[in-house]
């Protein structure tokens, strides 16, 4: 339970013979009592399960790469930035896991997408082999020696699981496509953008993308708006690409052929040097629901209620029959760096760094990022009224 200051505190209050038990209980209200008190299109609260935080951190397991050609402890650096989805009454996460190799420098190891299951949400079975990596195949030259990094993950109503994620040659990181019945074999279908305009963007830097999906039977699926299907993308700006396939994407450009800015950095605000898209984007009565990343500046423009250079994440509210038109926006993050953990680690100026949500037991299950280095989950029951 949350306590509401209202003027003088509880203690003193309840000394004043006068005040009864009822008034007593009504300064008394819980964090989504709260949150309903002044939102009413955005999901939340969303609360840390007690003592169970993070759920995933780095591991010794090894396997064998088939680029080094020798065994190595694929997860034994940090496990971060995890998709997630449920399948066959389970959540199934798939995070982000680097290994030792290259430099200390943030993206100078090897990553790779490995896969962990939970029946309850929380606890969680981890595969001790990656399920999606760089290898000798007709993506060598995107993912290597960087990999395959920050996945996020959708189904359609079929059973075709799409997975958006960066590949990582250290030189270039393009947003890239791959496509499964299964979450276990996947097939790599490559950059997202490669066949757009001509193959115009193919040889730009993409990432960070987010398929619009919506609940329809109890189920989040992919769904389409006016016949095709939308995904929200970008770090430094939020852009739109539609698609008729879900591996084909075009971007959606201005007249002048310019990328479609539809959100951006605001000075001030916690989202004050880039917003970042994070897990699929949902369809709701209310509009478009996108979840996203946003980072503080370091400097006057910065948001100093909020640490310098720290991710915190926000909501933004597009219209449903025009999916480019954002109508609401959190001035506040719901989510921020708390834990020790969540500022300690790769980034120690703080993340919470989401890519993950998953429909499960009818609440909302969000994984997220902490600090580059474990993964966390904080959940919204929308039933706790």
């Amino acid at each position: 339970m949350r306590l509401q200051q209202i003027g003088n505190s509880t203690r003193a209050l309840a000394k004043r013979r006068f005040l009864t038990p009822a008034i007593l209980f009504a300064v008394w209200v819980s964090p989504a009592q709260a949150w309903a008190q002044t939102q009413t299109w955005a999901l939340g609260p969303f609360i840390r399960p007690a003592g169970r935080n993070p759920i995933l951190s780095p591991d010794t397991t090894s396997f064998y790469d088939p680029m080094s050609r020798r065994r190595i402890g694929w997860e034994s650096g940090d496990v971060f930035n995890p998709a997630a989805i449920m399948r066959q009454g389970k959540v199934i996460v798939l995070y982000r896991a680097e290994d030792r190799s290259g430099d200390a420098m943030i993206g100078g190891h090897t990553s790779r997408i490995g896969m962990a299951e939970s029946t309850d949400g929380i606890t969680m079975k981890r595969r001790s082999s990656p399920v999606l990596f760089p290898a000798e195949d007709g993506q060598k030259a995107n993912e290597w020696p960087g990999g395959c990094e920050d996945p996020r993950v959708a189904v359609t109503e079929e059973g075709k699981y799409v997975l958006l994620y960066t590949q990582w040659n250290r030189k270039v990181p393009r947003l890239a496509v791959a496509t499964s019945t299964d979450l276990l074999h996947w097939t790599k279908q490559g950059p997202a953008f490669a066949r757009a305009y001509g193959g115009r963007f193919a040889g730009d830097a993409t990432k960070s993308a987010s398929i619009l999906t919506t609940i329809r039977n109890d189920r989040q699926v992919i769904t389409k708006i006016n016949g095709k299907y939308w995904m929200y993308w970008g770090e430094a700006h939020v852009y739109a690409a539609t698609s008729t396939d879900l591996v084909n994407w075009e971007p959606l450009v201005e007249k002048d052929g310019s990328l479609r800015q539809l959100i951006s950095p605001r000075p001030g605000y916690f989202d004050s040097q880039l917003t970042e898209c994070g897990p699929p984007a949902l369809l709701t009565p209310k509009g478009i629901l996108l979840l996203y990343n946003g980072k503080n500046r370091d400097d006057d423009k910065r948001d100093k209620k909020y640490t310098a250079n720290a991710y915190c994440a926000g909501q933004v509210l597009f219209d449903a029959k025009d999916p480019t038109k954002p109508i609401a926006r959190l001035d506040k993050p719901f989510l921020k760096p708390e834990a020790d953990f969540e500022k300690s680690g790769q980034y120690p100026a703080g993340t919470v760094f989401i890519e993950g949500m998953a429909w499960f037991h009818k609440k909302w299950f969000l994984y997220y990022g902490c600090a580059d280095s474990r993964v966390s989950v904080v959940i919204y029951d929308p039933a706790v009224q």
